[in-house]
Order: C-alpha cells, then structure tokens, then sequence
C-alpha cells in the first residue's frame, strides 16, 4: 500500500498514466469535480487559487467524477473542453473516475482513509470535495462541498509559509 500522496498512479485527462510523484514537494488541493452541480461555479474559485498560488509550489488537482447525481456526463473531452471555455481552468485535471464503491481508484480510497469525513466516515457525500495536501505528501485536512475554495485559501497559505 502507497504511503505517500507521490505513489499513486492516475491516468491524466489525454488518458494517459502519470504518478502524482509530479507534484512531489508541491501543497495539493485534490478535488473530486463535476460540470453540472450546483457546486460547478467552485472552478471560479479553485482557479483563482491556481493562479495565486501556483508560483510558491501548489496546484489544484481535479478528478471528474459522475457518481453524484450524474452530474458529470460528459467524456473526458467534453470536460476539458466545458472547463477550459467556461472557468478558463488551466490546472490539471485527470480522468473521470468513481470516488466511492469497488471502481474508485486506490488514491481516493487512501484520502478518505487519510482524512475521513464527518463522524469518520470513509465515503464521499456529494462533488466539490475537496483534500489538502502538504508538501511532504502528507493529507492534512478534508474540506466539504460547501467548503469554497475562499475559505480555504487560509489553510493553504498556511502550508505554503
């Protein structure tokens, strides 16, 4: 079993399979996302730490995801494309995955490990969750869908400093 953020592999949103290993010494923000929630406008708000942040080691990482609500239809391409036209996300995004149940990778099953939600529960309740990450591949702390990424900034400055 991986013990670090850095040993788990990902397929990138081409398709293609990259490690996280990338973002090694980086803060993380890993974010389960969907284009069709009531949470969508969130991209706004997680670009902005993007780009505030990108230059002093952080990045927002977005995972797809379909399983709430069946709020992410879309195929991979569709998603890039919906995200980059209309919130001008330029993080890195990866491909769509399940959060929860047998299909969900082993990089989700290790956050919501690291960093149960509410009364220690394991699942994931709805899109826009989001972990934070340190430098050392650490996961630090799970914020809730109602959680925006505002409100948060705090948290990663925090890391960064």
């Amino acid at each position: 079993m991986a013990q670090k953020i850095y040993d788990f592999k990902v397929d990138d949103i081409k398709g293609d399979q990259t490690t996280l290993s990338d973002y090694k010494g980086k803060v993380l923000l890993i974010v389960n996302v969907a284009s069709k929630c009531g949470f969508t406008n969130q991209y706004s708000g997680l670009q902005k730490l993007q780009d505030e942040f990108k230059d002093s080691g952080f990045s927002v990482l977005g995972f797809p995801c379909n399983q709430f609500g069946a709020q992410e239809p879309g195929t991979d391409e569709e998603i890039k494309s919906f995200c980059e036209m209309n919130f001008s996300v330029n993080f890195p995004l990866f491909s769509k995955i399940a959060v929860n149940g047998s299909e969900a990778p082993p990089l989700f099953d290790y956050l919501k490990t690291e960093a149960p939600g509410l009364m220690g529960s394991k699942k994931i309740k709805w899109n826009f969750t989001k972990f934070l990450v340190d430098q050392q591949g650490s996961v630090v702390k799970r914020f809730s869908p109602t959680d925006t990424p505002e409100s948060i900034k705090s948290s990663i400055e925090s890391l960064l400093n």
